[in-house]
């Protein structure tokens, strides 16, 4: 039983169920600010990914235009062949015509036979020398249209490490918008809780000596 006439006690002070639903409210603020930020770095990550993948289909996009150059190359200098052999065979078919004429309608000898028979290889060098040409430039055209299809899967990468940069900045930027309300709401419920620390100043009351 209390005595004298003063007032009770004051109980002492709880957090009203306000201040506990902003509490609350501040922690999901911060859940969401968490979640925005993972997002960011998954989109990041997926960019990182693409380029990555694109820089690798451009070392094999410039490996295989070197591998056709070379091709190409190696193809022109088989047909540069061709010209010193068809003069071998000119000379050859010179020297049946002057045996056949030395002949003068007489039996064919062993040395005209034998220069026909050197002019049909020299022919046939040159067709095996064309064929050659031919199937190295086919090798080289199917490497020219490979690196064609590995650019349209390069720029394809490309966009999407673009769109998913984009991504990742959208997630960023409305995290640090939440961020900056948060710290807000933070700042203003402490405030209304009395939290906030004392600043000291030359007015306080000195201390005991």
């Amino acid at each position: 039983m209390a005595t004298g006439g003063g007032p009770p006690p004051e109980p002492p002070s709880h957090p009203t169920a306000v201040a506990a639903r902003q509490s609350r409210w501040i922690g999901q603020q911060y859940a969401d600010i968490t979640k925005l930020r993972e997002m960011a770095a998954r989109h990041d990550r997926a960019a990182a990914r693409a380029q990555q993948r694109a820089s690798r289909l451009n070392t094999r996009i410039e490996k295989l235009r070197h591998q056709a150059t070379l091709l190409r190359e190696k193809g022109q200098r088989a047909l540069a062949e061709i010209p010193d052999i068809e003069q071998q065979m000119k000379q050859f078919e010179r020297d049946i015509a002057a045996s056949t004429e030395k002949a003068a309608g007489g039996a064919v000898g062993s040395d005209v036979t034998n220069l026909h028979y050197r002019v049909r290889k020299l022919q046939q060098k040159v067709v095996d020398r064309q064929q050659r040409a031919r199937t190295i430039e086919l090798k080289a055209a199917q490497k020219t249209q490979k690196t064609a299809e590995l650019k349209v899967k390069v720029d394809r990468y490309i966009e999407t490490a673009r769109l998913e940069e984009q991504e990742a900045l959208s997630y960023r930027q409305r995290a640090d918008r939440l961020q900056m309300v948060t710290e807000h709401d933070v700042a203003q419920h402490l405030s209304a809780g009395g939290i906030t620390p004392r600043k000291t100043g030359a007015d306080d009351p000195p201390g005991p000596a």
